[in-house]
């Protein structure tokens, strides 16, 4: 199911128990070979399109939706920490690993994240570098900033800022 938002339109998938994607319009990756799209609506769709929609107004600030991503068993349990980051906070991937017990395994974890078949509703916006830096995002940076700047983590402006020293 095809939705609107702020951040462009978003491809919500899911099958009659679980949402298992999130995609944005133009991804960073291709989606997983193991995933088969079919056109439709279900339960499980119109309950995430209904709390995005409140995420996106500012109503809501967690989501209570049946999850199940597709990935690795380290994939899920980095995509499983996501979940515990705080509505307007950031954690560095270093933070996210450390959480794992794994602090060696910062690449690991920025593999990981960037592969999350659910973004927005497994926070991986919410993940920046350890300077304070934004860095990848499937949805793009403009995308990650906007995010960010709903949640109260950085001021809304220009990606051209000291949040942002990666791109001065």
């Amino acid at each position: 199911k095809h939705v609107p938002s702020p951040v462009g339109p978003l491809l919500l998938g899911a099958d009659e128990e679980f949402l298992r994607l999130i995609w944005f319009s133009t991804p960073r990756h291709p989606l997983p070979r193991s995933v088969t799209l079919a056109h439709g609506d279900n339960a499980v769709l119109r309950e995430t399109g209904l709390q995005l929609e409140a995420y996106f107004s500012g109503t809501r600030q967690a989501f209570d939706l049946p999850l199940r991503p597709i990935g690795t068993p380290f994939q899920r349990e980095v995509w499983s920490t996501l979940a515990e980051i705080p509505y307007g906070q950031t954690w560095s991937y270093g933070d996210v690993a450390r959480r794992i017990g794994k602090p060696q395994a910062v690449r690991a974890v920025g593999a990981a994240n960037g592969r999350n078949p659910i973004p927005i509703v497994l926070p991986c916006h919410r993940v920046i570098g350890a300077d304070g830096s934004l860095t990848g995002f499937g949805g793009g940076l403009p995308a990650k900033q906007f995010l960010l700047a709903l949640e109260g983590a950085m001021p809304a402006g220009d990606l051209f800022s000291r949040h942002n020293p990666q791109l001065l």
